[in-house]
């Protein structure tokens, strides 16, 4: 019987949530790397600027992996500027049919000012209902939270902030280490 929280699992050990809210578009990661139970490292950024700066991404699973998708995900952008989800379409497609892509293990919320996705290896780029999404091990927890408290009067970042304490405080692969990048329309 597999172990769901073995370091091959590329779902667990991490938390990015995303929330688009009053012309703000932010992503969220918390810092925490594991190895199995373990924590080996609690400040790892997550989540960062691509581009020119004008697209966020944050990933869940692989560290390695999730490197090499960014650099694709860089060039992509490079290749189709302006069309964030034709350059994330194009990177799920040679994420489902080239041999060494097909093996990494992680998922990715991406987002520029109009546009915000989650793509997976499975060659899915899906917009979210809402302006909110959450991946990664305590990724339902945050996504949760966060929609519990978006008709409040807190902005993306400050409801960002609050729903990553709270997947903090559930979620023993989540730490409440978080970056945030923000970008505003």
């Amino acid at each position: 019987m597999a172990d769901d929280h073995s370091p091959t699992t590329g779902w667990h050990a991490t938390t990015i949530l995303m929330v688009r809210k009053g012309g703000q578009t932010v992503i969220g990661g918390d810092g925490q790397v594991s190895l199995g139970q373990t924590i080996i490292k609690g400040n790892a950024k997550k989540v960062r600027r691509l581009g020119k700066g004008d697209v966020i991404a944050g990933f869940a699973g692989a560290t390695a992996d999730a490197f090499t998708l960014f650099e694709r995900l860089e060039a992509k952008i490079e290749q189709y500027p302006g069309q964030l989800t034709r350059a994330c379409v194009e990177l799920a497609k040679d994420w489902r049919t080239d041999r060494y892509l097909r093996r990494l293990e992680a998922m990715m919320l991406v987002a520029d000012k109009s546009t915000g996705l989650v793509v997976s290896g499975t060659g899915d780029v899906l917009e979210p209902e809402g302006g909110v999404m959450g991946i990664g091990s305590g990724g339902m927890y945050a996504l949760a939270a966060a929609r519990a408290l978006y008709d409040t009067d807190f902005d993306a970042v400050e409801i960002v902030r609050r729903a990553m304490k709270i997947a903090g405080e559930i979620c023993v692969y989540t730490n409440e280490n978080v970056v945030i990048e923000k970008i505003e329309d």
